[in-house]
């Protein structure tokens, strides 16, 4: 069987998990699952043909001696107490964004972490797992180029339905916040948020789209065209400026078609088929660390740093000033 693992929230996002896990990879077994719609969860294990059980509870289900490891894939605002519990129970944990709703929640959990004595806490960044982004990252790192200079990035969504007043920088840009700060190995000192015209094709109450400026320690500076209702497609761009040359995150590879007085190449309109394959290595490599009693993926202090950068942003861009991030040195524990 390997890893027993329970799954808390069977919603979209913990479906798929569920299902990824069960049909796709290796060494786990879903054997505890919990939402708050319990008719709604046991028609999708019969659906499916899983024997997991359900708790009515998700504390109940992290108690479990039965259950070895926990994935936090419900309502945002119920992380923060089920990853506590989950170190509480001594108990690996991999928690979907946001770790927490708060800066100060992420610390509670940085804090609770090191008390214990020992790292259980992963956040799920999937960039990170993604294959064009390794390959971009495999360029900067051999330092081929010279130094990164300046980073210009896009992350464009077709539509963002329920999106509203802040969103886009705190439900959406934190993963280009986690995975730039990834690939340059660096941290952020300062933030600014421009805000051009407004797109007709969204909300009233959501501006879109944003620019995000970052600096970091290094002094890189990093530029992120935020786009959340750009209507053609889910397209995540990276162009990194280097000393002696440039490189660009690779596109998912497509047919090309030449018919009918065109050259055309399609484009992904969902990011989860951007990012499926990212999903799985991003789990597998999850179950294989824990297994054996590690922590190598997004670490608590990274889904910290993630929610004060958001939080600078969010700052900036209602103050219209050049705002600082104040990231505290990172614990020798996280080293």
């Amino acid at each position: 069987m390997g890893l027993r693992l329970g799954v808390i929230g069977i919603g979209a996002i913990g479906k798929e998990h569920t299902l990824r896990i069960e049909k796709k990879l290796s060494r786990a077994k879903v054997v505890a699952v919990n939402d708050v719609n319990r008719e709604h969860t046991e028609a999708f294990l019969a659906q499916h043909n899983l024997s997991a059980k359900f708790y009515e509870s998700g504390i109940e289900l992290i108690r479990a001696q039965d259950v070895d490891a926990i994935l936090v894939t419900s309502w945002g605002p119920t992380h923060e107490e089920f990853v506590l519990a989950s170190i509480a129970a001594g108990k690996y944990v991999f928690c979907e964004k946001p770790l927490a709703v708060t800066a100060s929640g992420c610390r509670a959990i940085v804090e609770a972490e090191m008390m214990h004595g020992k790292q259980l806490v992963q956040v799920g960044f999937m960039r990170r797992f993604d294959k064009s982004y390794r390959q971009l990252k495999s360029v900067l790192d051999s330092e081929q180029l010279g130094y990164p200079l300046i980073l210009n990035c896009a992350h464009r969504a077709p539509a963002a339905p329920g999106f509203a007043g802040d969103m886009a920088i705190s439900d959406s840009l934190v993963h280009e916040f986690d995975v730039l700060k990834w690939l340059l190995n660096d941290d952020y000192v300062s933030a600014q948020v421009i805000l051009p015209r407004k797109t007709r094709l969204c909300d009233d109450s959501l501006q879109d789209p944003h620019v995000v400026l970052l600096r970091t320690k290094q002094g890189v500076l990093i530029n992120i065209e935020s786009f959340v209702n750009a209507q053609y497609g889910y397209d995540i761009q990276c162009h990194v400026v280097c000393e002696s040359g440039t490189a660009a995150l690779p596109e998912p590879s497509d047919v090309m078609l030449r018919h009918d007085g065109k050259f055309t190449r399609n484009i992904i309109v969902d990011w989860q088929l951007r990012f499926i394959e990212a999903f799985d290595v991003e789990l597998q490599e999850w179950i294989d660390a824990t297994s054996v009693g590690r922590v190598d993926g997004p670490s608590a202090w990274d889904g910290f740093i993630v929610a004060v950068t958001a939080d600078a942003c969010v700052a900036a861009k209602h103050s219209g000033n050049i705002e600082p991030i104040n990231i505290p040195e990172r614990p020798v524990f996280y080293r």
